[in-house]
């Protein structure tokens, strides 16, 4: 069988029932004592499971030409320590290749799981309920808007902050084209890198659903997400509020600052990069709002013999129920990544969502103080981060820059001229807990060292190497 530690507790408990006080007195009736070991083994001392990972992946990569790439790339997708326990117990057949549970009295296994999971985001966010999952982070803000619109009754204007992840913004547009309401977008301040509560209020109108804002935002930088929730709330609208997971270790709740609908991408909790998805979408609202919400839930209730069980609740919100006057169209969740998740925040607990947040916050602080003190490079925004912030290069030469890095082996941040033109001399750098001090000392040193005065790199050379 596997290897299973045993704590001090444990043997203890164990020692008792054999009736010995200790393990030398254990051995001393076993092993004879010229030939027990009298000092500790001449070993180095134990690892963490992040340490010890981190130690056998550099042996493995003195049998290759060049060792795995530091990544500080964010923008939505987090280089995030998995533990070793997620994949052995997501591996497992009963639920790896289970299909979803529209049959719960031969589902009992999934819906515990989706019910669990379904808790733990409820206590990860502060708020009533969540459901068992939606496709990604996009498409849970878009859901968000449509439960505002249901919810209110108003049809006239959603209102999103442009400090949102812009392919959230996208997909929010793509769902509300053919809808008739008018998608205002509040810009942010130029020194701040965030969104004005009062741009927010000024934005609002009697007929605005919801106000959509991300914490920490796109940029890294933390919203005033209080009063921006007052802002929608004095306008009759509704408060949605995207937020990074992990962030929520150390940063207040949402449902604690009266956020109505809590949205995420569930990446960082547990699941692999994956090129980009398929990731998993989480949303939680206020009880009142339950009705509205997309999706499945699962429910725990109790069998004819008074056993406890778990069954697919609330389902007049769907489809296969109500037809066409079903809440939305969503039909099924992301189990599997919901799994994961589940197995994550178990492993993580409390202590250790803090101590994650902690490590992403000062790792990425001592990032951003190191690259500022460069003559070449500055923050963009004055506003405080989490664990991502915004570069201002001097050269302007940002694609050129971070081919150049890339080619030393170091993928160093994100261009934002692709989504924000006014920021084109800008990159995006995050910095999690599984960077190390020398890898971000490293990181500064490719930046700069990369030259300036070379030619443009061609299309060729900018496009990424890796697979």
């Amino acid at each position: 069988m596997s290897y299973l530690f045993n704590t001090s507790e444990d043997q203890k408990a164990m020692l008792e029932a054999i009736g010995v006080g200790s393990l030398d007195e254990l051995f001393s009736q076993l092993v004879p004592d010229d030939s027990r070991l009298h000092r500790p083994l001449d070993i180095p001392p134990a690892m963490s499971e992040i340490e010890l990972t981190s130690h056998m992946q550099a042996l493995a990569a003195k049998n290759t030409a060049c060792s795995s790439r530091p990544t500080f790339l964010g923008a939505g997708s987090y280089d995030h320590f998995i533990p070793a326990a997620v994949d052995a117990i997501a591996g497992r057949g009963e639920f790896f290749t289970s299909y979803t549970p529209y049959q719960p009295e031969v589902s009992q296994g999934n819906l515990t799981v989706t019910f669990e999971y379904q808790s733990f985001i409820t206590r990860l966010t502060g708020m009533d309920v969540a459901n068992a999952s939606l496709y990604d982070g996009g498409t849970a803000v878009a859901e968000a808007a449509m439960m505002s619109l249901e919810a209110t009754g108003r049809r006239g204007r959603v209102v999103v902050a442009g400090t949102m992840h812009p392919e959230y913004r996208q997909t929010l547009a793509t769902y509300l084209a053919c809808l008739g309401v008018e998608l205002v977008t509040v810009g942010y301040g130029d020194a701040s890198g965030t969104v004005s509560p009062a741009d927010v209020a000024a934005a609002c109108n009697d007929q605005t659903a919801c106000v959509l804002v991300q914490h920490p935002n796109f940029f890294g930088s933390l919203e005033d997400v209080e009063a921006i929730g007052q802002a929608a709330h004095a306008a009759g609208a509704m408060f949605c509020v995207s937020v990074d997971p992990i962030s929520l270790g150390m940063l207040k709740r949402p449902g604690d600052y009266g956020a109505d609908v809590v949205t995420a991408e569930g990446q960082s909790l547990g699941n692999p990069l994956h090129y980009g998805g398929p990731y998993l979408g989480i949303i939680a609202c206020k009880n009142e709002f339950v009705r509205r919400m997309p999706g499945r839930i699962a429910g725990q209730t109790v069998d004819r013999e008074g056993r406890r069980c778990w069954v697919l609740t609330l389902q007049t919100r769907e489809q296969h129920i109500r037809r066409e006057k079903a809440t939305s169209n969503i039909c099924t969740n992301q189990g599997l990544f919901a799994l994961r998740a589940t197995i994550y925040l178990s492993l993580m607990g409390p202590q250790g969502m803090l101590e994650v947040a902690e490590l992403c916050a000062r790792k990425s602080h001592y990032a951003r103080q190191l690259l500022n003190s460069s003559s070449r490079f500055s923050a963009a925004f004055t506003s405080p981060t989490f664990k991502e912030f915004v570069v201002r290069d001097a050269s302007g030469h940002v694609e050129q820059l971070l081919a150049d890095a890339e080619r030393e082996g170091v993928f160093a941040g994100v261009a934002l001229g692709r989504w924000y033109p006014e920021l084109a001399d800008c990159f995006l750098v995050c910095v999690t807990e599984k960077r190390t001090k020398d890898e971000i000392d490293r990181l500064a040193f490719v930046l700069n060292s990369a030259s300036t005065l070379q030619s443009p790199a061609t299309a060729a050379e900018l496009a990424p190497t890796h697979a």
